[in-house]
């Protein structure tokens, strides 16, 4: 029978074809919409993953988070230095890390913080080591420069007209690993040398004549490869510490992350877990996905109808066939399951097809977006995704046989006449 079936369906290839290829775009709709919301949520919970809390200027808890966090590009104000002071010196804080933004350099954000960053976000560097002067940059993962590498900072993007800072040149000390963030694809340099950069420190910046390793130093510490800038940034975390955008906080226990929140949420300052803020977020995000899955299952439903309708009509124009089989003693359960088996097997291919075409625009969508944003976003199925799944083989099981059972109608005789 299986023979006979596409044997018959070989003969009709052209709309079986057709057929298919319906039923297989409804479903890659459900299916790019379910993968790609999952590959969103996930993407950026892990993203998020990296940093406890968050500290900055009172403001919008969202753009905040955005900016400290995914490093988007959106103006942030200042809060007062005396914060980032308060925290480095908290029992409560394994360590706070402060994030200055503004530059890039070949369209990548140009962040400056401080090595305890760089070991939160990359325990072991892939290349190199962090950096131990002002002159220094450690690169992401994605930032396509090698060690050794100069780096011009430019004041805002070049779309924007920005301005190439003269004043010093930074050069690639270590390249971060992997961490499937935002931050792969920035360059971290000294918060101390982005303050000197930019006017905002109390000390004088000194030309030591050596472009290449940054002519921007703090009075009082000469340039040694072997001294941790930080040495000479911490003794400074004072009430001279100039404005910062935000803090990057990581707290001892999970109950110093509450009370930091709560301490830190008044008039001058704003406290965030970027993971609540998140889930804002996904509620946005779920409402969006509840639609277009209501768009797609209602484009399934108008595909099945057009499906049923072709079929009943096909059923119709192959009267003749169908006599034939029951002239020459084929029983009735065997033309139901022939029929039957014909457009089942078309569901079952539609949907296959549907589930490839799905899967594959959703990397292509989750790709686009990573190259954009840097974030990766896995795509994956889960097992709630089998309900999709038994949904559909029930439905097609359901729908395969109404055309089916309308061959029982046909009498023989009269369909050899007609």
């Amino acid at each position: 029978m299986i023979r006979f079936i596409l044997a018959d369906l070989n003969r009709f290839k052209a709309g079986a074809f057709a057929v298919v290829i319906l039923i297989a775009l409804s479903v890659a709709l459900s299916v790019t919409v379910t993968l790609q919301e999952r590959a969103v949520r996930l993407g950026s919970a892990r993203a998020a993953e990296k940093f406890d809390l968050l500290v900055g200027a009172a403001g919008s808890e969202t753009q905040l988070a955005l900016s400290a966090e995914f490093l988007q590009p959106s103006p942030l104000p200042l809060m007062s230095g005396r914060v980032l002071a308060k925290l480095s010196v908290d029992p409560r804080v394994d360590f706070a890390a402060p994030v200055g933004f503004g530059d890039y350099a070949d369209g990548h954000p140009v962040v400056g913080t401080t090595s305890k960053l760089i070991a939160a976000l990359s325990p072991a560097l892939a290349q190199g080591a962090a950096f131990a002067s002002l002159g220094d940059a450690v690169i992401g993962a994605d930032v396509p420069k090698r060690i050794g590498a100069e780096i011009k900072p430019m004041h805002g993007g070049a779309e924007e007209g920005g301005h190439t800072h003269t004043e010093i040149v930074y050069t690639v000390t270590g390249r971060m690993a992997p961490t499937g963030t935002a931050w792969d694809r920035a360059i971290l340099v000294p918060i101390r040398a982005v303050w000197q950069l930019h006017g905002m420190s109390s000390y004088d910046a000194h030309d030591h004549g050596d472009e290449t390793h940054g002519s921007v130093e703090p009075e009082g510490h000469e340039h040694k490869a072997h001294v941790s800038v930080d040495a000479a940034i911490d003794e400074h975390f004072d009430v001279e510490t100039p404005g910062i955008p935000a803090v990057l906080v990581k707290p001892k226990t999970i109950a110093d992350a509450y009370r930091l929140r709560q301490e830190y949420r008044g008039e001058a300052t704003l406290a965030v877990f970027p993971a609540e803020v998140l889930t804002r977020l996904y509620a946005t995000l779920g409402d969006a996905r509840g639609l277009l899955l209501a768009i797609a299952i209602g484009t399934q439903i108008i595909v099945i109808a057009a499906v049923l309708l072709v079929t009943i009509m096909h059923v119709s124009a192959r009267q003749r066939q169908i006599g034939a089989l029951r002239a020459f003693g084929a029983p009735r359960r065997a033309v139901v399951a022939i029929v039957w088996g014909e457009l089942f097997l078309l569901f079952l291919a539609g949907f296959a097809a549907g589930l490839v075409i799905g899967y594959g625009t959703a990397h292509l969508i989750s790709a686009t977006l990573t190259a954009t944003i840097a974030i990766r976003m896995p795509v994956e199925f889960a097992r709630e995704d089998l309900s999709l799944a038994f949904w559909f083989v029930g439905l097609a099981v359901l729908v395969s046989i109404l055309p089916a059972l309308s061959t029982l109608r046909l009498s023989p005789a009269r369909a050899l006449r007609s």
